[in-house]
């Protein structure tokens, strides 16, 4: 998973739910809440901006708890860093100063922006009626609005090795365990199936199964057959079992590409669903969905074993039909009562599921991408996207897509997650009729666009670096050679 780009108020939010998370999926008891927080806050916890050890003081985790209990449908985005008021607004730069920086920039479009501030500066020092110099952010951040612009891998993830995992497992104790409130934790993953059946292209193929149960009641939220397992079908899945049971507040899953995809991920963190993740080659851990496995083989499949012209299509419809009426109903032996009763007995900590639209729109992954000076577009899965001229200006901007939808694409805002408006595909062909909007924006500086001549004179920050040196009557820095002596 890349979160090398994203920004620090999202790290900051995954990062303060990770830390309350366990208690809004355990409820502590009454009176309990003050000694759960003094035990968080004893814990050494990875800073998520330095990568530190850190400790956070009780009323701190205590302020992010309510939060997170206040955001409702998605504590994730409750715990955000707030905007400061004046995110968004104009730079601060002085009515007096701002033609200077226009016309500096428009004399010397090769600079960098720390030395147009560094001459500015000299201006600033020499004519005191400019203004007082803002900081070098200021005029960086006014310039980037402006439109002035200068004109001119990833790192493989480490997983520890099945030699790794076999030592923790010689050298660490397995136990049971068992969530304390329905909803507090699904188990998600996928089955491939004992039996092969004949797919639409004439070959034999073996379907998997996406299941979903909840860990205290091991009640099936939703079960569906696929002819692959990717992050399309784990999300398609994952959606379904959201709309049918509600919202949990954990989900566990082992490291497959699918579950690691960054449409999953962002999925799960935009619906306030913490994703726990099974250590490496360590499916006992995800056991009760093992366990599940095995009836589905061994009453669901073996129920199915005499219908030779079986489809994906039957196969689905009569597992929805055994799941509902004979596994949710059925009386668990470790359990004492059905998965139903259990589920219906509760304590719950469950939290309505959102419509349809709204899940299908959060599995999707949210991406940094540079935007082109040239013709104002974005790529995506090497397709360029068009981005509106009032976006333009942007150095980077946020998409968020599904890799399997690419029809379906929004323009975000990296700094809050706020999507900003929909983007298309590049038209060539309608291009091609020459018909152009307006900007709705400051134009950018293209690197096309030919250059000027220089302003004439020297440079005001070299001028004032001359007039410095001669007043401290230095020795000469160097020998003329002779006859090159200055005339006069």
């Amino acid at each position: 998973m890349d979160t090398q780009h994203e920004p620090s108020n999202a790290k900051w939010a995954r990062f303060r739910f990770s830390v309350v998370g366990a208690l809004l999926a355990s409820p502590p008891e009454r009176g309990m809440l003050r000694r759960e927080l003094d035990a968080l806050a004893e814990k050494l916890w990875e800073h998520p901006i330095a990568g530190i050890p850190t400790r956070f003081g009780r009323s701190t985790i205590e302020r992010w708890y309510y939060t997170a209990r206040r955001g409702g449908a998605d504590p994730v985005g409750a715990l955000r860093r707030k905007r400061r008021r004046d995110a968004g607004e104009r730079a601060s730069v002085g009515a007096e100063l701002r033609p200077l920086v226009h016309t500096q920039y428009q004399a010397h479009r090769r600079w960098s922006v720390k030395l147009h501030y560094d001459n500015l500066g000299a201006c600033v020092r020499s004519t005191p009626a400019l203004g007082p110099l803002p900081s070098y952010a200021t005029i960086g951040r006014f310039m980037r609005e402006a439109g002035l612009r200068r004109a001119k891998g990833r790192r493989t993830p480490h997983t520890a090795g099945a030699e790794a995992a076999v030592k923790r497992f010689e050298t660490r104790e397995v136990r049971s365990y068992e969530a304390t409130h329905v909803g507090a934790l699904y188990h998600t993953d996928f089955h491939e199936s004992s039996r092969a059946i004949l797919g639409p292209e004439g070959t034999w193929k073996r379907p998997v199964l996406y299941g979903c149960l909840d860990d205290r009641s091991r009640l099936a939220c939703h079960l569906q057959w696929y002819w692959q397992e990717s992050a399309q079908t784990l999300a398609h899945g994952t959606v379904q079992a959201f709309l049918k049971r509600g919202l949990p507040r954990s989900m566990m899953s082992d490291r497959g590409a699918a579950q690691t995809s960054q449409e999953f991920r962002q999925g799960l963190e935009g619906t306030g669903v913490v994703h726990a993740l099974t250590l490496p080659y360590s499916p006992y851990q995800n056991a009760k969905q093992e366990v599940f496995w095995a009836s589905v083989e061994g009453r669901l499949l073996a129920m199915l074993e005499g219908v030779e012209d079986l489809t994906l299509d039957l196969l689905n419809e009569a597992t929805q039909a055994w799941v509902s009426m004979d596994y949710n109903r059925e009386v668990h032996r470790e359990l004492g009562t059905s998965p139903l009763d259990a589920w219906r007995a509760g304590p719950s900590v469950l939290r309505e599921s959102p419509d349809p639209q709204v899940l299908r729109e959060a599995f999707r992954r949210t991406v940094p991408r540079r935007v082109r000076r040239s013709d104002a577009t974005v790529s995506i899965e090497s397709q360029r996207y068009d981005v509106p001229s009032r976006y333009a200006n942007l150095d980077r901007a946020g998409v968020r897509y599904a890799k399997w939808d690419l029809g379906t694409v929004h323009l975000v805002d990296l700094r809050t997650g706020e999507t900003l408006c929909r983007i298309w595909p590049q038209d060539l062909a309608r291009n091609a009729q020459g018909v152009r909007a307006l900007r709705q924006g400051p134009a950018p500086s293209q690197p096309g666009t030919p250059l000027g001549p220089p302003a004439p004179g020297m440079a005001p920050l070299l001028r004032e670096h001359l007039d410095a040196y001669a007043r401290e009557g230095a020795v000469a820095a160097y020998l003329p050679l002779h006859g090159e002596e200055k005339n006069g």
